[in-house]
């Protein structure tokens, strides 16, 4: 679970995310307000956000204008799956099984404390030697 969150409110402009997604090695920004979770942008929210429209020579003036024009609202998701930071890992296998969602906010009485990611899975299965060495058709 990643702890060292960077956050936005749902009133940013949209050339924050492009910003945080451009300096940052991960894929999704919860959304809070008051420390209150209230939504999430997936970098593909971003990118279907940015691509969805116009492919001509004046698509990257377009996109300048509609980034800072459009709030992280107009894009974030609302409906996301979140775990208690006592949860057991296979809460957090079980919603990635249903291919929803790839990171999944961690609150500790409703308050954000952490994202945990498939990556984070993959690195934790990966740094665990018993499961490493396991056969894949056992």
């Amino acid at each position: 679970m990643s702890t060292d969150l960077i956050t936005l409110s749902q009133d940013e402009l949209l050339t924050k995310v492009e910003e945080i997604f451009r300096n940052n090695r991960f894929h999704h920004i919860p959304i809070v307000l008051e420390d209150k979770l209230v939504g999430l942008v997936s970098k593909s929210d971003y990118l279907f956000f940015k691509r969805g429209f116009n492919d001509d020579s004046q698509s990257n003036k377009i996109d300048l204008f509609r980034l800072k024009t459009h709030k992280v609202s107009d894009i974030m998701t609302t409906s996301i799956a979140t775990l208690a930071k006592d949860d057991k890992i296979n809460a957090a296998l079980e919603i990635f099984k249903e291919n929803l969602f790839h990171a999944i906010p961690i609150l500790d009485n409703g308050k954000l404390v952490g994202i945990l990611s498939t990556f984070d899975v993959i690195k934790h299965l990966a740094d665990d030697k018993g499961a490493v060495n396991k056969r894949i058709n056992a």
